[in-house]
């Protein structure tokens, strides 16, 4: 990378940007619903176990 000079920078420009007024009513919304369920079931039995493995659900709408 080369170093910046003094001439470098007295040969830049800049100009003004045009008004954006799309940006005016700007709406950016989110929305995410997250889930984790998990079912186990152990029923009428005598020194048992019962194991379940939860699933994981993350859903986002961006509008």
């Amino acid at each position: 990378m080369q170093k910046l000079t003094m001439a470098d920078l007295a040969a830049e420009s800049v100009e003004m940007l045009p008004s954006r007024e799309t940006l005016v009513l700007d709406w950016n919304t989110a929305l995410i619903a997250a889930s984790n369920t998990s079912v186990a079931l152990n029923a009428g039995t005598w020194f048992s176990s019962a194991n379940s493995t939860a699933v994981q659900l993350i859903s986002v709408h961006q509008s």
